[in-house]
C-alpha cells in the first residue's frame, strides 16, 4: 500500500514582486513500512516539502494523496483532522508543553480529537512503547532531552498515524543520544510504521533504507541503503 503518492507537486510564494519556486514538479511515492530520509541544504525545498506532507500547507499545483486520499484540495479544517489523525509529528524542539506531565503531553492529540474515553490508557501504552512509562508524571524539564524527545515520539504514535513525519529529530541532541532515538525509530519501522525523516546530517540519513535528495526544489536522486544492524 502506498502511504504517500505525491504527483507533480509545485508550490510558489510570492515575495513582494518575485515569484520564488520552493517546489518545482515534485513526484515521490513511499511504501507502507519504509524509513525515508529526505536530505537538502537550506532553501533546497526539503521543509516545503515536509509542510505539504504533513498537510500544514497546500500545493499550487500537483496533487498529493496520503492514503490513496487527494489531501491537497481539502478544506483548512479537514487538513487539520487529518494531521491529528493520520500523522505523527516529532521536532528538532520537542514542542512539549512545560506545564504538562509526560502522560498529559502524549495524550494531547487524543484530546484534541476528543477521543477522551481511553486517552490516558492509549498514551500509557505509548509511553510504555518507548520505555518511559516511569517517567510519566514528570514534568518536560525534570527530564533529558533524549528523554523530551522519546515523549514527542510516544505523542507521534498515540494516534496509530499512517505516517510519522520527523524534522532534524537528533538536532538538539548529543551524538550518542541522537543514535538512541535512531534506533528506536528504526525499530518502529521495523514494526511496521512508515516515518519520513528531513534531515541535513548524513549520521541520521544512513538509518534510513532510503535517502533522497533535494536541490532548487527537486528530488535529484534517491537510493536504497541496508538498514544498519
Amino acid at each position: 500500500m502506498k502511504v504517500i503518492q505525491a504527483e507533480n507537486l509545485t508550490r510558489r510564494y510570492r515575495m513582494g514582486n518575485s515569484t520564488v519556486n520552493a517546489l518545482r514538479g515534485v513526484n515521490l511515492e513511499v511504501e507502507a513500512g519504509e524509513f525515508v530520509a529526505l536530505m537538502g541544504a537550506s532553501g533546497s525545498g526539503k521543509s516545503t516539502m515536509m509542510h505539504l506532507l504533513g498537510c500544514l500547507d497546500t500545493p499550487t499545483a500537483g496533487r498529493y494523496l496520503l492514503e490513496g486520499r487527494n489531501v491537497s484540495t481539502l478544506s483548512k479544517d479537514e487538513r487539520a483532522r487529518v494531521r491529528n489523525t493520520r500523522i505523527g509529528f516529532i521536532f528538532q524542539t520537542f514542542n512539549l508543553l512545560p506545564r504538562l506531565n509526560a502522560l498529559d503531553n502524549v495524550a494531547l492529540p487524543l484530546l484534541y480529537g476528543r477521543e477522551d474515553a481511553d486517552a490516558k490508557k492509549r498514551a500509557a501504552e505509548a509511553l510504555e512503547r518507548v520505555g518511559l512509562m516511569p517517567r510519566a508524571q514528570h514534568r518536560p524539564n525534570e527530564m533529558s532531552g533524549g528523554e523530551r524527545q522519546r515523549i514527542a515520539i510516544a505523542r507521534a504514535l498515540v494516534t496509530n498515524p499512517a505516517l510519522i513525519l520527523a524534522d532534524e529529530p537528533t538536532g538538539n541532541l548529543d551524538s550518542k543520544t541522537g543514535a538512541e532515538i535512531m534506533r528506536l525509530l528504526v525499530d518502529l519501522c521495523a514494526e511496521g510504521r512508515t516515518i519520513l525523516v528531513v534531515t541535513h546530517d548524513p549520521r541520521v540519513a544512513t538509518h534510513a533504507g532510503r535517502i533522497l535528495h533535494m536541490e532548487d526544489g527537486e528530488i535529484i536522486n534517491g537510493r536504497s541503503i541496508d538498514v544498519p544492524a
